[in-house]
């Protein structure tokens, strides 16, 4: 057993002071100072005391990452997922969903396998107290059934018409789908999908408004990525941006300060509202690396000033981590820590059914913890009570 005094607490929408975070692998207390110093005296359990300075608060869940570290879910190895989940838990996130794209099926098919296999490997290390970076909680397929129009960095010729057909042997780690509904005839697929428990994201689509109100209807209740690789908001066309604000649509986005310019991202998550708003990196190859040429799903991509982009300018991803994340809103808007951290780990959580087991400090919960200095800047990353 281990406990953390001296840090504040970040709890729902509450900072506590002067209080104990005592673990496991789960959180078993959140107690006054007072109340623990009492438990050490009556002496009745092991535990080591952690003092530090700083705020804790609940592990980043980032539910739309391709790589970092130069590794890529695409390249379809154990290495490569390795490689992300024990580079990205230095940066604050402590699970997420490995994230595909739009390739050649039988490359999706294959890291699919692979990541299945890597969170067996990840359940054994936890089994043995070993640390294993960020849990790996599932697969979340960027397209391939998105429109060629809108498809972003996305390759053209591997795009698909929905179907449920190869995905079927898939759904016990698939839990999210990012698809543009005007491609899916009738709602065919989204319908066929809906109770699935599989998350339906429309994104990489030139839907319009009405149709985009439809497949809400249907069952497509998230937007990945909001604005970008989509149909924007027009007073007389409202678009998918539109339909957003109609209907009580979850979404995530890029506050990276290029995806959405910085001086709008913070307005725009208030008219939304934090309670439906989650961030993510969209991280590729080339985060937490130099600046130079990189590939996304066998594209050249080009990242010099936090950006990265094809040769012909088009986004590609993102340099991005779920801590910068962090310290960027603080930056960009007057959103509270307390919001921020909700949109980062509490909201991501819930969206893909894990709010029972993380996303916020409370006891029972998963012992996913992070530690923030003063200067908002990720200095311990505990994974299943584990230091990373």
């Amino acid at each position: 057993m281990k406990a953390i005094k001296g840090a504040k607490i970040v709890i729902g929408n509450k900072i506590l002071e002067d209080h104990v975070l005592v673990f496991d692998e789960n959180i078993k207390a959140i107690e006054s100072s007072e109340n623990f110093a009492k438990r050490l005296t009556i002496g009745d359990e092991e535990i080591e005391v952690i003092t530090c300075e700083g705020t804790l608060v609940p592990g980043f869940v980032d539910i739309h990452i391709h790589g970092a570290c130069g590794h890529d879910v695409m390249d379809g190895s154990f290495e490569a997922i390795d490689g992300i989940a024990k580079g990205i838990v230095k940066t604050g996130t402590t699970a997420f969903l490995a994230t595909t794209m739009t390739m050649a099926q039988s490359l999706i098919e294959k890291s699919l396998d692979e990541t299945r296999g890597y969170i067996a490997h990840q359940t054994a290390c936890t089994l043995a107290e070993k640390p294993a970076g960020a849990m790996v909680v599932g697969v979340h397929l960027e397209g391939p059934f998105i429109n060629p129009i809108f498809k972003g960095a996305q390759a053209i010729e591997h795009i698909q018409k929905p179907t449920k057909t190869w995905i079927a042997p898939h759904l016990d780690i698939v839990k999210m789908i990012t698809l543009a509904p005007e491609m899916d005839e009738n709602f065919a697929f989204i319908k066929e999908m809906k109770n699935t428990g599989v998350v339906l994201s429309m994104g990489h689509t030139g839907s319009d408004y009405e149709t985009a109100i439809a497949a809400y209807d249907e069952g497509v209740h998230h937007v990945t990525h909001c604005f970008n690789a989509m149909t924007g908001l027009h007073h007389r066309k409202p678009g998918v941006v539109g339909a957003v604000l109609a209907k009580p649509f979850t979404m995530d986005l890029i506050a990276d300060g290029i995806h959405i310019h910085p001086g709008f991202v913070g307005p725009f998550i208030k008219l939304k509202g934090t309670d439906q708003t989650v961030l993510i990196t969209d991280a590729m190859r080339a985060a937490l690396m130099p600046e130079g040429d990189y590939d996304l799903g066998g594209q050249k991509v080009i990242m010099k000033d936090n950006s990265c982009r094809l040769e012909d300018g088009t986004l590609a991803g993102s340099v991005l981590s779920t801590g910068q994340a962090l310290k960027n809103l603080l930056k960009f808007s007057d959103l509270e820590l307390v919001e921020i951290v909700k949109m980062l780990s509490g909201n991501p959580a819930k969206l893909i059914g894990l709010g029972e087991s993380m996303g916020s400090l409370e006891v029972g919960k998963l012992a996913n913890i992070v530690l923030l200095d003063g200067e908002m800047e990720v200095k311990k990353v505990y994974v299943h009570g584990i230091l990373n």
